[in-house]
């Protein structure tokens, strides 16, 4: 491709959001074929659209950009018979060796273009909201999931939704996913999120809480040890983090370890699988409220839960009870003979 027409080309790939690099030399010394000004495009598949040297040239330039696609750097590239044959890193230089060349140096620019971040907060705590304007101000792309969230409440977000089938919404995607729901639907919020690839998957929860929803992400939710091993409960870098500002910079700092390749845990072993896209639609059916003859308070607990709002049921004995959240639900599973008949049972439950 002539290299006249690679501004286009290069203006339309980051309108898609693509990820690729491009390599500009920047200097010569003859005798060489490439000239200053030459340029190329580098796609994550190793394929390079316009020209930036010869055969010597081309395979190190491409091995660079790819590079450049993980760790996000640019660099500069000086290639020469003179060369470290390792590769001598430096003040964002590489020295390489041309052992085909004939003669001459090429110093060759390689800059990433790598779309920013994608960062998926769960809820509409106080902590999702510290998350938005901060990750916001950070370079993410941020967007907060909830049915009850108010955009105005989350300035800083690029988009406010009500989605709740993660697993389904925008599946080519790998976003950073943080859960913060204080209990409300974290466990939900999780499986499906383990449905999909991810970057990272974090619970804002304590040691405790992460616990327990580890247990009913195991055993009622079917993800397996592999993908759990995956998730960071509680998220964040151990700081001594108390407000929810402090507790969302720990958090960020995690994600910039994870965006930089510095952490020291691996944060998606890879893609959750199902039986099929007929599983997951099933089984994400299943989360949707059911408001027709259920009784709508809550047995463990006592709370009233609202009709139109009701999202953790559980069936007993031919009545199907609303829980205010997935651990009073889980408790009643696990013993329903504890709570009804009980002092929140209704009238005839369990007789």
């Amino acid at each position: 491709m002539p290299n006249r027409s690679l501004a286009p080309r290069i203006a339309a790939l980051e309108a898609d959001g693509s990820r690729f690099a491009v390599a500009t030399v920047v200097a010569v010394q003859r005798p060489t074929s490439a000239k200053p000004g030459a340029r190329g495009i580098i796609h994550p598949d190793g394929t390079i659209e316009g020209w930036v040297g010869g055969s010597c040239a081309q395979p190190v330039v491409v091995r660079e950009a790819l590079r450049a696609l993980v760790d996000g750097q640019p660099r500069l590239l000086r290639l020469s018979k003179s060369g470290s044959a390792e590769g001598r890193r430096a003040d964002g230089v590489v020295e390489l060796v041309m052992t085909c060349h004939s003669g001459g140096t090429l110093e060759i620019y390689v800059e990433p273009h790598v779309p920013a971040p994608q960062l998926w907060l769960v809820g509409t705590t106080p902590i999702v909201g510290a998350l938005a304007s901060l990750g916001s101000a950070a370079g993410w792309r941020v967007s907060v999931f909830d049915p009850e969230a108010d955009p105005e409440a989350f300035p800083g977000a690029e988009r406010v939704l009500e989605e709740t089938a993660l697993a389904r919404f925008e599946p080519d995607v790998a976003p950073h996913v943080i859960v913060a729901t204080q209990g409300i639907w974290d466990e939900e919020a999780l499986r499906s999120v383990f449905r999909r690839d991810v970057s990272y998957v974090g619970l804002v929860a304590s040691p405790t809480r992460a616990q327990h929803v580890r247990a009913w992400l195991r055993d009622e939710g079917g993800v397996s040890d592999e993908r759990l091993a995956a998730l960071r409960a509680p998220a964040g870098l151990d700081l001594g983090a108390e407000t929810a500002e402090e507790i969302a910079i720990s958090i960020l700092g995690e994600l910039v370890q994870v965006r930089r390749g510095t952490a020291s845990f691996v944060a998606a072993p890879g893609p959750a699988t199902l039986a099929g896209e007929a599983g997951i639609a099933a089984q994400e059916i299943a989360l949707a409220p059911v408001v027709d003859d259920i009784v709508l308070v809550d047995p463990v607990c006592g709370m009233t839960v609202d009709r139109a709002r009701a999202r953790h049921l559980a069936e007993h004995e031919g009545v199907v009870y609303a829980f205010c959240r997935m651990g009073c639900r889980t408790a009643f599973i696990q013993e329903p003979g504890a709570y009804v008949p009980g002092p929140f049972a209704p009238a005839g439950a369990g007789a």
